[in-house]
């Protein structure tokens, strides 16, 4: 039965019928597969524009894409750019080391790679930044004596080296976020032809079956891949779902190497067990963080620091619940009750152990609506200023909750076709919100003051409010 089950799954995931290119088809290389649309692109493309703009940071989890995102941006809106990876030069360091005046470093820097870098016409890439933070700190120098040079700095886990006092310039850069790919660019990504259908549903406007269903067949693929990009440059190249495991499997590897080579003031095996213990702390009745899921007798002194070590990397998303639905939701953080996240559905999937069958057939299992929380949370953040919260007390709770402008609005969310939401339907007919959402493989459609959003279009949620 096994083999018959591993046999359907090979052909339901075939994507001939949603327009993709088999493999085989495309002779593309996976860099050259990859000059596709990333939102980040539009930021950045602002910064460049702004007469304010400062050194950028890039801060994000290891192989998101921010190498990549780089250099496209430099190759498509500069003249000219130029890469410097401390990680692979170490004699890159003494540059920095040895000279604080910005220009006197540009023209070393110059003299490396043998052309000018000129102000405005060339873009500067300083990579794994983290391993001179000589470099970092130069940054306040390019903002204070040499703005006109447009500079991107980014690093594996520089979060956690910028969530630290005086580890950078205070107030002298920019920063800019970048997660795995959403679920629009995973679409357009790996379906230009049906990406154009849904970058063009306007709010009001009907979804016909036929596109309601391909995109609903979509959005299974991207909860089995995620948007790790490595993962989605090998389904389109490969179609081997395999493969795919494999490679998420030592994408878990790298993260939980680079746990054991952290050598700061947070214990290293306590980032382990809270990294270890997400799937299980989800699949609880009550997804709230317990330290005593990670070891018995855990206390929150044992584990907050690794905690916001992991959040400062980009690996976990912290969502607080809140004692109030109210403007603004941020002063009603309830700081000790929160839910952890893995910043990609796709991982964390494939660390709950989830069977493809189980997402391809629609079959109810045990992990369903932790799995597709997590994807909502991965589409809704940076839609909005505010991170998304959640309410809970003894008698109720709301999945999530976001501020858009002053109006609170409740989400609920649904792994299947079903309705049935006591609390959400209770707090709508109590505080009568202007405008509420619920998530659910259903067709985009009115419910009273209930707007039902299918799960494809969460990452545009902002568009239907």
């Amino acid at each position: 039965m096994k083999k018959i089950v591993m046999l359907v799954l090979h052909e339901v995931l075939l994507p001939l019928e949603l327009g993709f290119p088999v493999a085989g088809q495309c002779n593309r290389t996976r860099k050259e597969a990859f000059r596709m649309k990333r939102n980040a692109m539009a930021a950045l493309q602002q910064w460049k524009d702004s007469k304010h703009r400062k050194p950028l940071v890039l801060r994000g989890a290891r192989q998101v894409g921010k190498t990549w995102l780089m250099k496209e941006f430099g190759r498509t809106a500069y003249e000219d750019f130029v890469y410097f990876n401390f990680d692979e030069d170490e004699a890159l360091k003494s540059i920095f080391e040895t000279n604080k005046d910005p220009h006197r470093i540009v023209e070393l820097l110059s003299l490396i790679v043998n052309r000018k870098i000129e102000p405005e016409k060339t873009l500067l890439i300083l990579d794994e930044i983290q391993e001179c933070p000589s470099a970092l700190n130069a940054l306040k120098y390019f903002k204070e004596k040499a703005s006109d040079y447009a500079t991107i700095a980014a690093g594996s886990l520089l979060g956690t080296l910028l969530a630290q006092p005086k580890s950078y310039p205070v107030g002298m850069v920019n920063l800019l976020d970048l997660g795995p790919l959403t679920f629009d660019e995973f679409l357009a990504a790996t379906n230009p032809a049906l990406y154009a259908y849904y970058a063009g549903i306007q709010k009001g406007q009907p979804i016909e079956e036929i596109f309601h269903n391909r995109l609903l067949e979509a959005c299974d693929h991207y909860l089995i891949i995620g948007g790790m990009p490595e993962c989605v440059a090998s389904w389109q190249e490969a179609k081997d779902p395999l493969q795919i495991a494999r490679i998420q499997h030592e994408l878990v590897e790298i993260y939980e190497n680079d746990f054991s080579k952290h050598n700061g003031k947070v214990n290293s095996a306590r980032i382990l067990l809270v990294f270890r213990s997400i799937v299980s702390q989800l699949a609880k009745a009550n997804e709230k963080f317990m330290y005593g899921a990670v070891r018995t007798g855990g206390r929150a002194r044992d584990f907050e620091k690794a905690i916001e070590w992991l959040v400062s990397a980009g690996i976990l998303s912290r969502v607080c619940n809140v004692s109030k639905m109210e403007h603004p939701l941020a002063a009603f953080d309830r700081l000790d009750q929160f839910k952890l996240f893995l910043f990609d559905t796709g991982l964390l999937k494939h660390m709950a152990g989830v069977d493809n069958g189980a997402i391809l057939l629609k079959s109810d299992f045990q992990f369903k609506g932790p799995l597709t929380e997590n994807y909502i949370l991965q589409q809704l953040r940076g839609q909005f200023p505010l991170a998304p919260r959640y309410y809970a007390d003894k008698n109720s709770e709301i999945d999530f909750v976001l501020q858009n402008g002053m109006e609170i609005v409740p989400v609920e969310v649904k792994g299947g076709k079903r309705k049935a939401a006591p609390s959400f339907k209770r707090y709508i007919a109590t505080r009568a919100p202007q405008c509420a959402l619920r998530f659910s493989r259903l067709g985009y459609q009115k419910d009273g003051a209930i707007t039902n959003l299918p799960l494809y279009l969460a990452a545009r949620a902002k568009d239907f409010l």
